[in-house]
């Protein structure tokens, strides 16, 4: 007997069989359909910030408002956030012209016009000015208690108004993805980026995790240093659907949707199994190899010891990072590419290594099951 089912990868599904003998299930995050469009949850959550007023209560007319959204490797729905959120502020006496959408890169590559033009949407790219962040063009203010020193791209430190969009997901050593993660890594200088992600070797730097996460306690530490006046953060489903959102607060509401992502995004699973077919997600989570082996992070620890995991990542980018390749490409075999990657992780802070983590580094929670992210 033959199970078939259909995993993500790429733009498209790929069929997948399997013996029905010895099947242990399909895991998937828990879904609630609220019945509504993207644009209604969108509306709502501008109407009902957390901790805070709403946007067009804070800002001031012709003041100069820089709107932060994340690249084309994250699943964040901009076309469909940024539009409600002009309105709001055209509203409130902010025109157009004093309105700039920065791309945040983190040590991506900058995006193509063209990539520009379909993130944030047609009109949108019409209307307002739509740059990449610079990790060369930056300014230093501030250095946190972890000795991280805060350097962010000049025109979000020098806007009236800063405005972070971003979505919520597990992420394998800051907790949780969004929030002021729009900031740091997002538009900050390699020399900030490489020494906060340095944290992520230490104890509590694991997914779901976000009270005593050092990489975590250290990003918010240094974004208070320019700090964020407004959020708008979402929760989507493996196709790309807004399940849940939330805005105000840059802290309060990145709570909300953090709590709400591991109620539903959870899976508990109490046997580990011998073989795992996992997927990344499909794009853009599979881009590349670098962003597709968050994947193995994730589901590692539903593995019995020496089981085998087939990832499954389309991966049109390749390896996503020339560090990252010559990284998992350093060794014949799984040891002693670990070993050198722990090498490389404690000496972050003076060498311009990638962000990756090795795949011999993965942490189990204690017991017998593995929080997986969707």
């Amino acid at each position: 007997m033959i199970r078939e089912f259909s995993l993500p990868y790429g733009k498209r599904q790929l069929p997948v069989k399997l013996p029905l003998a010895g099947f242990a299930g399909e895991f998937l995050p828990i879904r609630h359909v609220s019945g509504k469009s993207d644009e209604e949850i969108i509306e709502h959550a501008l109407d009902n910030p957390v901790a805070s007023k709403r946007v067009e209560e804070l800002v001031k007319p012709g003041q100069k408002v820089v709107i932060v959204t994340s690249d084309m490797t994250r699943p964040c729905p901009s076309d469909v956030m940024l539009p409600p959120l002009l309105t709001r502020l055209n509203k409130a006496g902010v025109p157009d012209d004093h309105i700039t959408i920065v791309i945040a890169l983190g040590l991506h590559r900058k995006m193509t016009d063209e990539e520009l033009r379909r993130i944030v949407g047609e009109s949108v790219f019409n209307r307002v000015k739509v740059i990449n962040h610079d990790a060369d063009d930056v300014v230093q203010v501030g250095v946190t208690s972890r000795g991280t020193p805060v350097e962010i791209f000049r025109p979000v430190v020098e806007a009236d108004f800063l405005i972070c969009l971003g979505n919520v997901e597990f992420h394998y050593f800051a907790g949780f993805s969004g929030g002021a993660k729009a900031i740091i890594p997002g538009v900050a200088s390699a020399k900030t980026i490489r020494q906060n992600h340095s944290h992520m070797i230490e104890d509590g730097a694991v997914t779901a995790n976000i009270k005593n996460n050092p990489v975590r306690l250290d990003i918010e530490e240094g974004v208070k240093f320019i700090g964020i006046d407004f959020i708008l953060n979402v929760i989507v489903d493996e196709n790309h659907k807004i399940v849940a959102a939330a805005s105000g607060d840059w802290i309060q509401a990145h709570r909300f949707l953090s709590r709400r992502l591991e109620e539903t995004g959870a899976i508990y699973i109490d046997k580990k199994v011998d073989i795992a077919v996992v997927s990344a997600g499909g794009f853009p989570k599979d881009i590349n190899l670098y962003q597709a082996q968050k994947a193995i992070d994730n589901c590692a620890g539903i593995l019995k010891k020496d089981g085998i995991m087939i990832l499954l990542a389309e991966c049109p980018e390749g390896y996503g990072s020339e560090t990252f390749r010559q990284w998992i490409t350093s060794g014949k075999k799984p040891r002693r590419i670990d070993t050198g990657h722990k090498k490389q992780i404690r000496s972050w802070g003076t060498q311009s290594g990638s962000n990756s983590k090795s795949c011999h580094e993965i942490q189990d929670i204690p017991g017998n099951f593995r929080k997986v992210s969707e």
